[in-house]
């Protein structure tokens, strides 16, 4: 299976268009976190979520779970897109200069990615391959998630694999208060449940918090949610996580409240970080 249609120019860490190698479940992001090539994948291709971020930057999205998953197709394409990347010259093409190098394969794309039922057999797809390229232990498996799903038993073995493969969950905290949550996220799960499930994607994965923050309405966050925010880390000392992954806004969200965004000054952001350092996690910052 050949790309269907050709990525113009130059990848940026402002350019996550899904449709950019021209595959339904495979696409290119060159990642600022990840410092190099994410291989993204996205299960989520009816652009459903079970969550409603206000800085999403999926165009149209709905509320949903992800649509079945065709096994083959996303085999055929992974490993098609791999080839191109590892013996083709995509990266000479498309990837700036110092970012060439494939840092990992990242289930994230339009929406939950553990809410395709198909979530396990997904990650046995991607191990295999990962195998025949020779990546095993060269890069990582990330899931990107909200961690909504992880009482799920499909879900919970599908981490137990990812951990054999390099795995790494990021784990979505985007407020500590149940009124953030709401605001941010459009949820009204419990804190107490999002710790739970936290806790067990530690205990099934290497785990990272991931946290976007910024300005709404031209309010910085305030010192209750940043206050909410130590107290909810403070009480993880028990809890194996691997650290925090705090950024700000990359790239304009496609939501209604879109208008009301904007990005905090990176100053503030790594004053946080020194906050959370403080409690004795590794802590990374994406301005």
């Amino acid at each position: 299976m050949r790309i269907m249609k050709a990525t113009t120019g130059n990848l940026t860490v402002t350019d996550h268009d899904r449709n950019s190698a021209g595959m339904t479940y495979v696409y290119p992001v060159v990642s600022r976190r990840a410092g190099g090539v994410s291989v993204g994948v996205n299960l989520n291709t009816n652009n459903a979520c079970n969550w409603r971020c206000i800085y999403c930057q999926v165009p149209e999205l709905k509320r949903g779970s992800a649509p079945p998953v065709d096994l083959l197709k996303l085999e055929a394409e992974l490993r098609s897109f791999l080839h191109e990347l590892l013996q083709g010259d995509f990266m000479q093409r498309h990837v700036p200069d110092g970012m060439r190098r494939i840092n990992d394969i990242a289930l994230s794309g339009n929406g939950e990615p553990t809410s395709a039922q198909e979530f396990e057999q997904v990650i046995e797809l991607i191990g295999r391959l990962m195998e025949e390229f020779g990546l095993l232990g060269k890069i990582k498996l990330v899931l990107i998630t909200n961690g909504s799903l992880i009482h799920r038993d499909n879900v919970q073995r599908g981490l137990k694999k990812m951990a054999l493969l390099n795995g790494e969950v990021w784990f979505k905290l985007d407020s500590a208060t149940a009124e953030g949550m709401r605001r941010i996220n459009s949820t009204r799960i419990a804190l107490p449940r999002v710790k739970g499930k936290l806790i067990l994607a530690a205990k099934l994965c290497p785990t990272w918090l991931q946290t976007c923050m910024f300005v709404l309405d031209g309010e910085l966050p305030t010192e209750s949610e940043r206050e909410a925010y130590l107290n909810f880390l403070s009480g993880l000392k028990d809890v194996p996580l691997k650290g925090v992954l705090l950024y700000g806004l990359a790239r304009p969200s496609l939501q209604q409240e879109a208008a009301r965004l904007s990005a905090l000054p990176c100053d503030w952001l790594k004053s946080f970080a020194t906050d959370i350092a403080g409690l004795g996690l590794a802590t990374r910052v994406s301005c």
